[in-house]
């Protein structure tokens, strides 16, 4: 048995450039949504291709505040893969839509699309997927399917009607860097919702991004000032424009939210941002050597690096064939024992007291529980040194040898 060696499940990767940058916004005098806030959107909408950007505190307040730009709300309907975090839905619950969750496909993480299509009726009026791990879901499968249902679709605001269409919101919280046919994830979907939680690939402790494409016939600056007006107050100026020299007057044009980015927050972004390819060079190496190790032990990962797409190396999401979830269990425990910290991605939905509560019920949802059943993640971040993925490598084939 090798020696036992602590690897955390997920650390945050900072070092001084981070440090650095906070401690310049905290000398400048502006903590607040300012201009570092509106550097880092320009950065990252130039770095995902994408029409527009908005830096909100969490991915959550992004996929929440798209729904509410689009008009979505009582009466209507959004489609969710049932597994997911429980963010992905509980933002339609938010806004008072009904929820409608999908179950994986037998042999795959993914929603079922052929599902997805049988459900879509008048009253949907958008579609959440997930991009698990950071590997891209079916892009080009989903906008086939909510061109086929146009003539279904009822607007409901002028937004949606200049879409035709049921809107593709992707749950991208894992998801930046990665790549789908060539294009980067975040200019694929309508809009997209990115994560900068302490445990994502970039960081700025708490916040995300959404980014957009452009809507023919909605100026894209208008969606930046409605998204702006959600997530302040309703307030019709921000802190930094009332700065301005007697500036002071604004209005309140809706009793809203509260749920912007603050300047300090961007200035660990802006440092992120600019280590961030070097970040996902390294995933990739940890990927690859995982694969290597475990796909000949029958271990089934993620399919994070194929022809048409790139993951953004996110999660190392596998299952351990022919294990159940009692045994399952067992092996994570024994990795924790072995100073090696494990997790699972994720607990379908129906399976949390909140959904339940809803009237989900698992045993509708049988590939879902076998997805999890035998579902470990292993730890994947940037901070592991080659010692450390040696260590998990040789722990946890000797787990699942044992197991065999």
């Amino acid at each position: 048995m090798p020696v036992k060696i602590n690897v955390p499940f997920s650390s945050p990767d900072i070092t001084e450039a981070e440090i650095a940058e906070v401690a310049d916004a905290l000398r400048s005098g502006w903590i607040t949504t300012g201009p570092r806030v509106k550097e880092l959107e320009r950065l990252l909408q130039d770095y995902l291709g994408a029409a527009g950007c908005c830096c909100l505190s969490s991915q959550t307040a992004c996929a929440e505040m798209v729904l509410r730009v689009l008009g979505v709300g009582f009466g209507d309907e959004v489609i969710v893969p049932v597994y997911t975090y429980t963010a992905t839905a509980s933002v339609v619950c938010h806004v008072g839509a009904t929820l409608v969750l999908i179950d994986c496909q037998p042999d795959s993480f993914e929603m079922d699309y052929d599902a997805v299509e049988a459900v879509v009726n008048e009253k949907t009026k958008a579609i959440i997927p997930v991009d698990l791990g950071g590997v891209p879901c079916d892009y080009d499968t989903i906008f086939r399917i909510v061109e086929q249902k146009k003539h279904l679709f009822r607007p409901a605001n002028p937004i949606q009607e200049a879409m035709g269409r049921v809107a593709v919101c992707a749950d991208t919280a894992h998801a930046l860097g990665a790549m789908w046919h060539g294009r980067p994830v975040g200019s694929i979907a309508d809009f997209s919702s990115f994560s900068f939680h302490a445990v994502k690939n970039l960081t700025t402790a708490e916040g995300g991004c959404l980014a957009w494409r452009s809507v023919p016939g909605v100026d894209d600056g208008e969606i930046y000032r409605n998204l702006q007006l959600l997530s302040l107050h309703g307030q019709s100026k921000d802190a930094l424009a009332k700065t301005k020299l007697g500036a002071w007057e604004y209005d309140v044009v809706g009793p809203w939210y509260k749920c912007n980015m603050t300047d300090v927050m961007a200035a660990i972004g802006l440092a992120q941002l600019d280590r961030y390819p070097t970040m996902l060079t390294r995933r990739r190496e940890i990927v690859e050597r995982y694969n290597k190790a475990f796909k000949p032990l029958g271990v089934e990962p993620l399919p994070h690096y194929t022809e048409d797409s790139s993951s953004s190396g996110h999660l190392y999401i596998c299952r351990v064939s022919g294990i159940n979830a009692e045994q399952r269990n067992s092996l994570i425990a024994n990795m924790a024992g072995r100073g090696v910290a494990c997790n699972v991605h994720y607990k379908p939905l129906p399976m949390m007291t909140a959904y339940k509560n809803l009237g989900f019920d698992i045993a509708d949802y049988p590939n879902a529980y076998a997805r999890f059943a035998n579902e470990v993640t292993l730890p994947l971040h940037t901070c592991l040194t080659n010692e450390q993925v040696e260590y998990v490598i040789e722990c946890f084939t000797e787990e699942v040898k044992s197991l065999r």
